[in-house]
């Protein structure tokens, strides 16, 4: 199974892997020594595998112990033609993800089956929205895509010229995290067209946009909690072959609660993540989806920090508006007045930056630890 993440590097690998030939591929960063070891040492790309998986891409979960997701060809080529589908036919795209996560991963994919040759914006040292502009005008075709995470698009926000650059594609796909509403009302009204997209690793990436599944996708709710199937679901974890996440052959067991209304899936927040206070369950992102509306906060994420009275209690680390210095008092306020008292944080940190993982969610890991030890990221 051969490994790298440099774009001239994984071209052929994703061509092969769309083809159904070679050998199963695993993108790994080559410019953090430590975290390809300790991917390869849990992935073993040495080892034998199934004919008929073209790609293994790590996932960003919670627990800290990497897992391979398992992709077909037929599965890659599913999730490519339903997202073009979806947006209104095939077109160029803009990278401005990392290669080794499945969002980047999709836009060369995409790429590929369009037949386009990928504009590449290089964010090894980050990602700089002044570059964006630049990058956009090269971009050939009909119809140009990109995607981005929310923390790119927010940044893109705050730079006039890269948002009047980005109005210009035809559609730019935003997951990896939820999108907070008022970064997506302040992208359509900047006239950029925002998909909000939502899937994983083990889905090929996005799966659903804008709360509507792809064609060929399939979503169910089990007491609360969100079951995707369909054409682009992994084949299972490399080396868990009895995972309960694939317990049930053509389905993946995701960790997120979610409704589904009129065919209209609605995330509410993670199952792995739900604060347990006073003996009531709380769930993060609930909570940050009414303390994002405030207008002193710019990021916010919301997690259960130890309790000897309550078991654990709600904390709030945010990032604030310029200018601005929320109290604890008025985010409770805030709080309060759309959900329970029991969701209302009993403690605030203010931050310069979000730590981030994977392709741009939360560490709420790191961010607990540093909370726990009384510093800051």
């Amino acid at each position: 199974m051969p490994t790298g993440s440099g774009v001239r590097d994984v071209m052929p690998h994703l061509r092969e892997a769309l083809e159904g030939s070679g050998s199963a591929w695993l993108p790994i960063p080559t410019t953090d020594r430590r975290e390809a070891r300790r991917l390869s040492d849990a992935l073993s790309p040495a080892e034998p595998i199934d004919d008929e998986v073209a790609l293994v891409v790590t996932t960003s979960g919670t627990t800290g112990v990497p897992k391979g997701a398992m992709l077909s060809a037929s599965a890659l080529r599913a999730s490519g033609t339903a997202t073009h589908d979806r947006l209104g036919g095939p077109g160029s795209w803009l990278l401005a993800l990392p290669t080794h996560h499945i969002a980047g991963i999709q836009v060369l994919l995409r790429s590929i089956l369009a037949g386009t040759e990928p504009t590449v914006l290089d964010v090894s040292g980050g990602f700089l929205p002044e570059a964006l502009a630049g990058a956009i005008s090269g971009m050939c075709g009909e119809r140009r895509y990109t995607a981005l995470v929310p923390t790119q698009l927010i940044k893109v926000l705050d730079a006039p010229d890269a948002a009047a650059a980005l109005a210009q594609l035809d559609g730019v796909l935003v997951g990896g995290a939820a999108t907070p509403l008022p970064v997506y009302e302040r992208a359509r009204d900047a006239g950029i067209t925002v998909v909000r997209t939502y899937g994983m690793s083990e889905t090929c990436g996005g799966c659903v946009y804008d709360g509507v599944p792809l064609n060929g996708t399939k979503v169910r709710i089990e007491d609360g909690r969100v079951v995707l199937g369909g054409a682009m679901i992994a084949s299972g974890y490399r080396n868990q072959p009895d995972h309960p996440a694939f317990a049930e052959p053509g389905w993946f067991r995701t960790e997120d609660a979610g409704t589904l209304e009129d065919g209209v899936l609605r995330i509410t927040g993670r199952l792995d993540e739900a604060i347990t206070t006073g003996g009531l369950l709380v769930l993060p992102q609930l909570v940050e989806a009414v303390l994002i509306t405030h207008p002193a906060i710019s990021e916010v994420v919301v997690l259960g920090l130890p309790d000897e009275r309550l078991g654990q209690r709600v904390a709030a680390a945010v990032v604030p508006a310029a200018g601005a210095t929320p109290s604890l008092a008025e985010l409770r306020d805030h709080v309060m007045a759309e959900l329970d008292s029991i969701a209302a944080p009993r403690e605030l940190v203010l931050l310069d930056e979000i730590p981030l993982r994977g392709p741009g969610k939360p560490d709420r890991v790191k961010l607990r630890e540093y909370l726990l030890a009384g510093s800051t990221p």
